[in-house]
Parts: structure tokens; C-alpha cells; sequence
């Protein structure tokens, strides 16, 4: 049975740039994602949140009657809360309260398929749970079912700081394993030549669907948020049949909490090392411009924000003549596409060809047959290349081949001026 969710914000002078209606209808879609049915939400314009209950007190009242009234079993608070201040409003609302980080680490939870998904989520709500031990008999007594509950909160909340120090250790250093085969990985790609784009962008812009236009997969896509949490990576073949490597990553969010920016910082260094990314942005949200820039801020953390991006606004279907008119202008670079009908997926595919340097130049290139390490040149370039004409005489081989101008300068000694 689904638990029945109040959601609750506050804001202030320094958060007027945000819309406090359209950040409770994005902690509405948090809460439906962890499997919960919104049946009341409040708001509180206050100067600070106050540092023992985070509301006023008479607003504290004001809620734990409605939530009797409305038989609401958790208060899921869109910022974050600082030990004293859960402990403090679980005892005034008698009932379980958990704030925005706990409610997307339990989201992650829900959705890590892989071990190193797993791993990564782990880390962050043990991270996550660490401080909130001291002196915390209700949270540790707290062990049942429901949202904040899941992935290691069922089987950890019992044991105490020195096991849980412990356990983040462990995690750390097999996390440190998926980085070292990860980079491994990335390096056999670098020396393959096979250029990688990484698509990122906001949780739900379409992401795995435009994945999905690009590369003829079929990986899970769903109007929900954070579906993909586990990087998935295809072979998008040209129509000349060359072909690039396009992974599908986690979906960012605004005010992503700290600990799991940090934990999935292995997957993230996927983003960081890409070759180029395409930036993708639901073009028919109302919050778009706010949802630039929390994954430009994001990308900024994992030091992604200097790779060459494309951005592509997704779900121009949903768009009138006029506003995509208004949105060209507004972004004059920028592309705009609907993965689910597939218009626009050509002209996304020219310009990953056009950034990565993937037109091509014809060159004439002069090899010694005898020397191994012209012979692995020369396989080389029948993996990287198109070959035009291949001859052998007097022990040299010359081919002539077109390649893309991006590694002309690997092959810049066989040359022939």
C-alpha cells in the first residue's frame, strides 16, 4: 500500500528566484518516484528556517493537525535538515519525517540495478546517516517499511558509528576499483580513436529516449525521475559506417545532494571524459532556464563544464510554431529535436559529426612492410580509416585512404608530401 505523503517548503527573500509552487510540484514527482501519493502540501515565507523545528511553531501545529486530519504517514520536506531539527519535528508531528536528500538517496535505492549502482548509493546514505546517529534512539528504533527506509537503512540503522565508519571505508575502496577500470576503459577507447559523447542533462529531459533515436536501443525510458542511474554505452554507426561511442548518465537535479554528487563521482568522470556532450534540456518545461543552470552547476563540480557541449532541446513537439521560433532565437547554436517522433535526429548526428572533427581528408601514406610497429600502424588505420588503395612493392606499402581530419596528426610521419 502506498504511504500517504505530506510534502512541505519554505522559502524566502534568498529563494525567490525559485517558484515554491513548481518546487513542490518537482518534490510531488520525488515523492511519486519513491512510491508515495501526495495528499497535502504547505509552504512557510519566513527570513531562516528556525534552527530547532525549521518552521515557526505555530506552523509546526498548524501541520501535525492537518496530517491527522489528512492520515498522513510521512512529511517529506523539500530542503535539507540538520539532525536536531528531524528529531525535533518527528516528536512534534509524531510521525516520520524525512527531507529532500533522504527522499532522493532512497529514489537511488530504489533504482540501482547494477553492483556499482548499488555500491555508489550505499555510500551516500551511510554518508548521509553517519551524523544523524548521535543521540538518535527514535531514528535508530525506526525500523519498518516505506520511503527513507530502503537500501541499507533497513539492515544499518542498528550499528553504530564505528561500523558505519568502517563500512564507508570498504565502500570507498571498491568504489576506487570501478574508477581504476573505468579509466582503464576509457583508455583502450582513447587508443581505439573512437570518439565518445556523453548525453547529460536534467532528470526527465528524454535523455535515455533521444539514447535510444540515436543508437537503435532500447534501454528503460520512463516519465519519472532518475529511471537511469546505472551509465549505459552503444555504437552509434554513420551513415559512412564509422562509427562513435554515446552514453546515457544519471539525470541531474537541482540542489543534488552533496554526498551523491561525491559517490557517483566514478560514474560522473564518464561525463568528464567525454570527447563531447550533448546537453539535453526539456524544451517544454517552465522551468527550463533554472534547469540549465543546475546542470551546468553540476557539471562544474565534476569538472565536465570544459568539454565541448551541444545543447538540444527535447520534446518540441509539445511546442507552438512560435515558441520554437523564439527559442531559436534565444539559443542560436542549440538544436531542437523530439526523440519520441524522431525529428531533428539527423541534424543531431551532423553536428556530433561536425564537432568531433569527423569529416574526413584523403591522404597518401608511405609504410615499411618489415618494421612491426609500421605494421601495427597500418592495422591501425584499416580500423580508423576508409581505404582507397593499398600497394605493396620493394617492401613499402602505400595506401592512400581518407581520414578524419581529427587524426591526421597520428599518421603525420608516414605522410607523403
Amino acid at each position: 500500500m502506498k504511504e500517504r505523503a505530506a510534502l512541505v517548503g519554505l522559502f524566502n527573500d534568498s529563494s525567490h528566484h525559485l517558484d515554491p509552487e513548481h518546487a513542490l510540484d518537482e518534490l510531488a514527482g520525488l515523492a511519486a518516484a519513491a512510491g508515495a501519493t501526495v495528499v497535502l502540501r504547505m509552504l512557510q515565507d519566513r527570513p531562516k528556517p528556525d534552527p530547532a523545528t525549521f518552521l515557526g511553531s505555530g506552523k509546526v501545529t498548524t501541520l501535525a493537525a492537518s496530517c491527522d486530519e489528512m492520515h498522513v504517514d510521512v512529511v517529506i520536506f523539500d530542503n535539507e535538515l540538520s539532525p536536531a531539527q528531524l528529531r525535533n519535528l518527528e516528536k512534534a508531528l509524531d510521525r516520520k519525517v524525512v527531507d529532500r536528500t533522504q527522499l532522493i538517496l532512497d529514489i537511488f535505492a530504489r533504482r540501482a540495478r547494477t553492483r556499482e549502482g548499488k555500491l555508489q548509493v550505499e555510500l551516500a546514505q551511510l554518508k548521509y546517516l553517519l551524523p544523524r546517529l548521535v543521540g538518535s534512539a527514535a531514528a535508530l528504533s525506526r525500523l519498518g517499511g516505506g520511503i527513507g527506509t530502503r537500501g541499507p537503512g533497513e539492515t544499518k540503522l542498528e550499528v553504530d558509528r564505528r561500523r558505519i565508519r568502517h563500512r564507508i571505508s570498504q565502500l570507498s575502496k571498491e568504489i576506487d576499483g570501478v574508477r581504476r577500470r573505468r579509466s582503464q576503459l576509457r583508455e583502450r577507447r582513447h587508443k581505439a580513436a573512437v570518439p565518445t559523447v556523453a548525453l547529460v542533462g536534467y532528470t526527465n529531459a528524454g535523455k535515455t529516449t533521444l539514447f535510444n533515436a540515436l543508437t537503435g536501443d532500447e534501454a528503460a525510458a520512463s516519465d519519472a525521475l532518475f529511471v537511469t542511474l546505472d551509465p549505459l554505452v552503444r555504437k552509434v554507426r554513420l551513415p559512412d559506417r564509422r562509427e562513435l561511442l554515446v552514453s546515457d548518465t544519471v539525470g541531474f537535479i537541482e540542489r543534488l545532494p552533496h554526498s551523491l554528487v561525491a559517490a557517483f563521482r566514478a560514474t560522473l568522470e564518464e561525463v568528464a571524459a567525454a570527447d563531447l556532450l550533448l546537453h539535453v534540456i526539456d524544451a517544454s518545461s517552465p522551468d527550463r532556464e533554472r534547469q540549465i543552470a543546475a546542470v551546468q552547476a553540476v557539471l562544474a563540480e565534476v569538472g565536465a563544464d570544459r568539454v565541448p557541449a551541444i545543447d538540444v532541446f527535447n520534446k518540441c513537439d509539445r511546442l507552438e510554431q512560435g515558441e520554437r521560433a523564439r527559442l531559436a532565437a534565444l539559443f542560436p547554436g542549440a538544436l531542437q529535436t523530439s526523440a519520441i517522433t524522431g525529428a531533428g535526429r539527423d541534424e543531431v548526428i551532423a553536428a556530433m559529426e561536425s564537432r568531433l572533427a569527423l569529416d574526413t581528408s584523403i591522404v597518401t601514406l608511405e609504410f615499411d612492410a618489415h618494421d612491426e610497429r609500421e605494421r601495427e600502424e597500418i592495422a591501425q588505420l584499416y580500423r580508423l580509416g576508409r581505404i582507397l588503395s593499398h600497394v605493396a612493392s620493394n617492401g613499402r606499402v602505400t595506401i592512400e585512404a581518407e581520414l578524419p581530419r581529427r587524426l591526421l596528426e597520428r599518421f603525420r610521419g608516414a605522410a607523403v608530401q
